[in-house]
């Protein structure tokens, strides 16, 4: 497995497995497959309310917990922030069943982000998180946290596909430390992505299915994906993508695919923002 290193040191695979929209009970038998097919990072996040079934197939496949890397998401906190956010990621290591995170992100740029950052800090400082970053951040909000704050996030996890490719925002990553994450790399299907004649074209090239290319287009970017299936078949496939490298060309090609918007919401939408800094977990 490629790695990246994150700006504290920390080493991360470039390549994982994530169980958003997995519903909890088919988790564990799903998240066990993915082990056995060769994934170590294993992407959840509180608000997907598989956190205990995740936290049973790592328990279950007995490999040791060094070649794990495990990160999950803090949702918007009620104040006094810095006291709930430490109760979260309590809860949510009890669930995971472990001592200690890999990775904690901050799931959404809303309510108390600052502190929520410090308690996430002190978490980070006390080592109970290797490392700590956020999710959906766009990069006003990422710079004024780092401008801000003492760590600066060693990831942000945003959404990042063949439509949406980010790429200004991933220089300006880069220029600051943060490493760059890939939510949604498979933009879920939209805009019949995995009958896209360019993709196609480039994958029969390399006799490789179109969502192999879209990978190794993320991973040759140094961009962390974490890809989802509930098929073993599906996860094998998805695991192998190191065994060709895309052309110059095709990297441009790609980047030709770039619509510069969402296809799911967009962080600066009001209705957006509402629905996500009043949405609170069951628990």
């Amino acid at each position: 497995m490629k790695t990246v290193t994150l700006n504290n040191g920390v080493v991360m695979p470039l390549l994982g497995f994530g169980v958003y929209q997995i519903p909890a009970e088919d988790t564990e038998r799903t998240v066990s497959d993915a082990l056995a097919a060769g994934y170590r990072l294993l992407d959840t996040a509180a608000a997907y309310g598989n956190e205990e079934a995740v936290g049973r197939a790592i328990a279950s496949s007995g490999i040791p917990r060094e070649d794990l890397f495990v990160p999950t998401k803090l949702w918007v906190q009620d104040a006094p922030a810095q006291d709930n956010t430490r109760r979260a990621f309590e809860t949510s290591l009890t669930k995971l069943g472990l001592d200690h995170l890999d990775l904690y992100l901050m799931h959404q740029p809303f309510g108390d982000v600052y502190g929520q950052w410090r308690a996430m800090e002190a978490l980070n400082r006390e080592g109970l998180t290797r490392a700590i970053g956020v999710a959906n951040f766009y990069p006003d909000r990422l710079i004024d946290l780092i401008v801000n704050n003492d760590i600066t996030p060693q990831v942000n996890q945003i959404e990042t596909h063949p439509f949406f490719q980010r790429a200004d925002f991933h220089t300006l990553m880069r220029e600051h430390g943060v490493q760059h994450q890939s939510w949604g790399g498979f933009a879920e299907g939209k805009n019949d992505l995995f009958t896209n004649p360019l993709l196609a074209g480039i994958g029969k090239e390399h006799g490789k299915s179109v969502a192999q290319v879209v990978l190794r287009w993320l991973t040759q970017r140094d961009v962390i994906t974490i890809p989802k299936s509930v098929r073993a078949e599906r996860m094998a496939e998805n695991f192998d993508v190191f065994d060709f490298n895309l052309t110059d060309e095709q990297m441009a090609e790609i980047a030709t695919l770039d619509t510069g918007n969402s296809l799911f919401f967009d962080h600066h939408d009001p209705e957006i923002v509402t629905w996500l800094a009043k949405r609170r977990l069951d628990a």
